[in-house]
């Protein structure tokens, strides 16, 4: 059994964690880095924002510095190490990252509220709904019917319309 199976053996929930992290890098999603969560942050990109349990004072600073100024992002210190953290991205060490997409920030703070629903759950409630909302607008416009739950027309029926209105002059 390698050292990494040994180390992570009997927290399945830190596996889970993990895993969600590096498809979330995979997939774009991740900032990782001072410098990239505070882009992230300004431009109002991170949704949320995670910290290494052992991460320095100044960084903790930084960090709730950067959720002031990002109007949506949610400041959590995660019970992993920065080596820990930094492992589960294939690097040596990270101690800030921030989700930039409004699922995998919902299905961070659902799994880390189900290690620790206290510390955890509030997140998980201020994420859920921005989840599902996002779900529904994107079903919508894979649709062509985005707009449409406002009361607007779909683009097959504007076109009819502008049909019907060259056919009376």
């Amino acid at each position: 059994m390698t050292l990494w199976r040994r180390r992570w053996k009997g927290a399945a929930w830190m596996d889970n964690i993990s895993s969600l992290l590096g498809l979330a890098l995979r997939a774009g999603r991740l900032a990782v880095g001072e410098e990239p969560v505070g882009t992230a942050s300004r431009s109002h990109k991170a949704y949320l924002l995670l910290l290494a349990s052992d991460a320095a004072d100044n960084t903790i600073r930084r960090a709730h510095h950067f959720t002031q100024t990002g109007t949506n992002t949610i400041c959590l210190t995660v019970p992993m190490t920065k080596e820990e953290l930094g492992g589960a991205l294939g690097r040596a060490s990270c101690a800030m990252l921030a989700v930039t997409d409004v699922g995998f920030a919902a299905a961070l703070a659902k799994r880390l509220a189900s290690v620790d629903e206290q510390t955890f759950g509030s997140a998980r409630d201020a994420l859920t709904p921005k989840a599902q909302r996002a779900n529904k607008r994107r079903k919508l416009s894979k649709k062509g019917k985005r707009g449409t739950e406002r009361g607007s027309k779909s683009p097959a029926e504007q076109e009819t319309r502008m049909d019907d209105r060259k056919n009376r002059s």
